[in-house]
């Protein structure tokens, strides 16, 4: 009998060890290996070059590589799937804009994921607006006389967008809705065709962001008339907000960084933190002014909420672009 109980007593024992050897591997301090920035485009897009101004930074931050992993297609699914696939960690995490969030689910049948069970919010990194532009030859040299024009020739005016559910589009289709506009849409292969249309003379307007208009903007081909932003932008502060005449008006898309759900809250908030202190570095800041974001900084919640606002936002204006998944 006492044979018998020292060996149970010795099996609790080895057993409690183990226990404990488990739980300390499990317990290994942030970060124990590389991390992989996960992006659902391919290099040179918008998160593309967001994530690559973030990695050497994070990098120095964290005491690891941080590296950039393209992974397009499926309308953010493969990317997706690769965040979903890996531990809950904080070691793989997906940048993304908040249009392929909340835009993909609703017009791409075959996107499964969902943002508020699958992912957990890290880092709002900043938001990037879109600028409404018109051809120079177009009689409107601000947002009145633009919608004075549209409402004195309605159905004669065409404005371009980079494709049929694109933000471009929903920001479009929102603003002819608040202010009782008639303007044909003409959707184009992207922003390296709709910007050209607008110049050339093809539609008379264009919503797209700062880079692909800044030339052209430059050499007088082209005028700023408003950005689909809740304010200003310090991209440019004289060109005024739509919501200064639409009160509410938000379609400028989030940059988000997210992590799997189920990674602990102490990951994801070092994570936010180092990225608030990163895009507040002036190098940074102008690197990604440059691209056409306005740094934020903003934490998980932060982000959460933007999420969810520009989810909303964009549910209604699919619904009324009559957008249904394909």
């Amino acid at each position: 009998m006492r044979r018998e109980f020292c060996l149970r007593l010795a099996g609790v024992a080895a057993a409690l060890i183990t226990s404990g050897a488990v739980s300390l591997a499990n317990a290994q301090p942030f970060p124990s290996k590389p991390i992989k920035l996960v992006v659902p485009y391919s290099p040179g897009g918008l998160p593309d070059t967001v994530a690559r101004a973030l990695a050497p930074q994070l990098s120095q931050a964290l005491g690891q590589p941080v590296v950039v992993e393209n992974r397009p297609g499926g309308g953010g699914s493969i990317a997706a799937n690769a965040v979903l696939q890996s531990p809950a960690d904080g070691h793989t995490l997906l940048v993304t804009d908040g249009p392929l969030l909340s835009v993909s689910p609703l017009v791409n049948k075959n996107v499964t994921f969902k943002v508020d069970k699958d992912f957990a919010p890290v880092s709002l990194v900043g938001k990037a607006p879109l600028f409404l532009a018109v051809n120079a030859s177009v009689p409107a040299n601000n947002l009145d006389e633009l919608i004075a024009l549209a409402k004195s020739r309605p159905g004669k005016l065409n404005y371009g967008s980079s494709g049929i559910a694109s933000i471009h589009h929903l920001t479009a289709e929102a603003m002819k809705d608040a202010l009782g506009l008639d303007i044909a849409h003409i959707p184009y292969k992207g922003s390296a065709n709709s910007v050209p249309a607008m110049v050339g003379g093809d539609v008379e307007m264009v919503f797209s962001s700062p880079p692909s208009l800044a030339g052209f903007v430059k050499s007088g081909r082209a005028k700023l008339i408003a950005i689909n932003a809740p304010k200003r932008s310090a991209l440019a502060p004289e060109v005024p907000a739509l919501a200064e005449k639409i009160p509410g008006f938000d379609f400028a898309f989030n940059v988000a960084v997210l992590a799997r759900a189920g990674t602990p809250a102490e990951i994801s908030n070092r994570i936010s933190s180092e990225i608030a202190r990163i895009v507040k570095r002036p190098d940074v800041a102008e690197q990604l002014q440059t691209a056409g974001v306005d740094p934020v900084g903003g934490g998980p919640e932060q982000l959460a909420s933007a999420l969810r606002g520009e989810g909303d936002r964009v549910t209604v204006a699919a619904k009324r672009a009559n957008l249904k998944p394909e």
